[in-house]
């Protein structure tokens, strides 16, 4: 049975009033430190494990010809494309090769600003792509794919501060004590996230323009997908 959707989960246009007129921005240290967090940092907590730990994905013709297409134009290109440019020429396509698409009431959310009170602290951040329960423009529970995107040359902002920022958020709002999955990209690198509690692992990283690491990378959306559909979904 799917949830009903509440149009007071997250108001919208508050939000957004919110973020212009007063959010701020906190670096990963500075939520480290307000909210008492701990970084695991030798890539080997269960979850993360059972994350990184898959076979390379098996494409068939029409996947494999966009997969060599879009690795190719990112190898040539990555270093000087823009945030949009990242998003639109590239990562869009491979989230449709891991399958991070709309599925029931599973909805996928770009530029989307969310808030809510941590702790008595007021956090807002925009996530740049985010996979929730929600419909239309409304989010309910969001699960995953706090994915920053930032370009390799000027990035604005702390990636991992805004990810933290978006997994407090998405804990206090979905209530359920499961654990929040999300990706960190700045150009070609890419750092995978799991947050329990107050606790958040981070991977090693691999390279959207290394075929094998960029195969891995999508495994690791499916293997995802996999994790959302039978475990994360409280209907």
């Amino acid at each position: 049975m799917a949830k009903k959707i509440q149009k007071d989960d997250l108001n919208v246009s508050q939000i957004q009033k919110d973020f212009n007129e007063k959010g701020k921005q906190y670096k990963e240290g500075d939520l480290i430190f307000m909210f008492n967090l701990k970084c695991i940092m030798d890539y080997k907590t269960p979850l993360m494990q059972e994350w990184t730990n898959i076979d390379l994905p098996i494409f068939d013709t029409s996947e494999q010809q966009l997969f060599d297409r879009k690795l190719n134009e990112a190898t040539k290109n990555i270093t000087g494309w823009s945030e949009e440019d990242l998003k639109m020429k590239f990562l869009s396509f491979i989230l449709d090769l891991g399958n991070l698409t709309p599925e029931g009431n599973i909805v996928t959310f770009f530029d989307k600003i969310i808030s809510t009170t941590v702790e008595g602290i007021k956090l807002t951040v925009k996530s740049d792509f985010m996979m929730a329960m929600g419909v239309l423009d409304v989010v309910r529970t969001p699960y995953f794919h706090f994915q920053e995107y930032k370009p390799s040359k000027n990035p604005k902002g702390d990636p991992m501060g805004q990810l933290l920022e978006a997994f407090l958020i998405a804990q206090e709002v979905n209530k359920n004590g499961l654990p929040m999955y999300g990706v960190e990209i700045i150009g070609a690198n890419c750092r995978f996230v799991i947050m329990e509690g107050k606790e958040y692992c981070i991977s090693e990283p691999y390279s959207c323009v290394k075929r094998d690491d960029l195969l891995k990378i999508i495994g690791m959306f499916r293997k995802f997908k996999e994790i959302l559909m039978t475990r994360l979904i409280l209907v």
